[in-house]
């Protein structure tokens, strides 16, 4: 566009831009008239314009306000006019090494604004990390407090455990005792138990001896009843041996007719002596039976008085051998059953230390993770406080170049002469203005001339901001 001619050959440091200058519209109009050259760009201090149209005028990010930009709800632009004195070319004479300078400088304000921008985005998502960062920590706080009122709980029940602990201990210590009672009396038990089998050791060796004298005294009976029957046959052997001899002898003396008469005094009873023999010899063998029969008899009496005695003791030691072999059983089960018990409340205790143990090492790893986040949501809040304090200390930074850059700007504003006249804006030789019924044109700027552009109503321009122009109404003008 011609329009845009004047800011190239001047040296802007803004380029500006426009998408349409001759679209008619109806209303008010602006008119910016051009001064001779003065040996400085006539639009050094108008910097950051933006604008989709110069017909079109708006609200834009950056640049002055100008024209009919700071009006409320002006309308569009309806008619352009031209002045011809201004479609002369003018020669400006310019360094040119100033445009690379201005370009330089606006490449470097463009970074600086690109900078300040991604700085501005970057404190404003530190700050929603700060807001998360503060939620955590109230998060962890609450959570904290949350596990300091379950410690009490953990230490209640590790008392419990610990008194179910003692008292398990206090159980085992009087289960041992009783145990140990236990197995006192079980070998006293076990020693009688010997005693009394050494004693019917002792009693069947007895009765074993006493079996052997019955025997001796039943074989020394036999004997005798064999010597009675000898004795009688021998008796009788004899008896009829002399009844042959007195037969004989009467045979003798009844063959002898000699009679001898002699005067002898004895009478030889052979009766009387037979009968005096055998009454001897019955005498004897009754004696000796009745000896044998009574010392059998006494004999058989004491024996079987001893085994009577001996079988009443041996009864006795049997019962108490099966009560002894009861007593023993029931203690070994009673043992059995303590020792089971003894086991299921070790077992408890070992399972209770266990679980304790567990929940407490879950408590401590909790506690430790915990506090491990904790530690790690501090030093991450600590990391983004310093990146915070770096991003604040950049932007500190930036507000102060920002600041003098703005100072630089007014410096030059002031030193290029900008001034507000009749509701425009004069750079150097160059001036807005709003005048009613005139037109703008594109074409060369000629010295002296004025370029008119129509504007729905016009207001005096607006100051200057740091780095930035804005416009009031809803469209924007970009030069370019």
């Amino acid at each position: 566009m011609r329009g845009a001619g004047c800011g190239r050959g001047c040296g802007v440091t803004r380029t500006f831009s426009s998408c349409s200058a001759v679209a008619p519209k109806t209303g008010n109009r602006c008119c910016i008239s051009a001064a001779p050259y003065r040996g400085v760009s006539c639009y050094r201090g108008l910097t950051g314009f933006g604008s989709r149209s110069l017909s079109n005028l708006g609200s834009c990010g950056f640049g002055y306000r100008s024209g009919g930009v700071c009006g409320p709800n002006p309308p569009c632009i309806t008619t352009v006019s031209v002045n011809e004195s201004l479609l002369t070319p003018l020669n400006l004479e310019i360094d040119p090494n100033a445009q690379c300078v201005k370009h330089e400088e606006k490449e470097q304000i463009k970074c600086l604004n690109n900078r300040f921008a991604a700085f501005i985005d970057k404190v404003r998502f530190l700050e929603q990390q700060n807001k998360l960062l503060e939620t955590k920590w109230q998060f962890y706080q609450n959570q904290r407090c949350c596990e300091s009122n379950m410690e009490p709980l953990f230490n209640g029940y590790i008392e419990t455990l610990r008194r179910e602990a003692e008292c398990v201990e206090a159980d085992s210590g009087r289960l041992a005792s009783e145990l140990n009672h236990v197995q006192e009396v079980l070998e006293g038990y076990k020693k009688k138990y010997e005693e009394e089998v050494a004693l019917r050791a002792t009693a069947e060796n007895e009765f074993v001896v006493l079996k052997k004298d019955v025997d001796c005294a039943y074989l020394r009976k036999s004997d005798l009843e064999a010597n009675v029957e000898a004795l009688v046959e021998e008796s009788s052997f004899l008896k009829r041996l002399y009844d042959e001899e007195l037969q004989v002898l009467h045979a003798h003396i009844s063959d002898t007719s000699v009679i001898v008469k002699m005067d002898n005094s004895r009478d030889l009873n052979m009766d009387c002596v037979v009968a005096e023999i055998k009454a001897q010899y019955d005498d004897i063998a009754s004696r000796s039976r009745a000896e044998a029969e009574s010392w059998y008899r006494s004999k058989c009496e004491e024996m079987k008085a001893t085994v009577i005695r001996h079988g009443e003791t041996l009864r006795r030691t049997k019962e108490e051998i099966n009560e002894l072999n009861r007593m023993i059983q029931r203690l070994t089960a009673e043992v059995e059953n303590a020792k089971c018990q003894r086991a299921k409340l070790e077992a408890a205790v070992a399972e209770a230390e266990q679980q304790g143990e567990a929940a407490l090492t879950d408590a401590r790893c909790k506690l430790a993770e915990l506090e491990a986040a904790l530690q790690k949501a501090k030093q991450d809040m600590a990391c983004l406080l310093k990146e915070y304090q770096e991003v604040m200390n950049s932007k500190l930074g930036l507000d102060i170049e920002i600041a003098t850059y703005r100072r630089l700007l007014e410096g030059e504003e002031h030193r290029c002469g900008v001034s507000s006249s009749r509701g425009g804006v004069a750079c150097g030789g160059l001036t807005y203005s709003t005048t009613p019924g005139r037109q703008i044109a594109s074409g060369p700027v000629a010295t002296g001339g004025s370029i008119t552009v129509m504007a729905p109503d016009s207001c005096a321009p607006c100051q200057p901001r740091t780095s930035s122009f804005s416009c009031g109404s809803s469209r924007s003008v970009r030069f370019a």
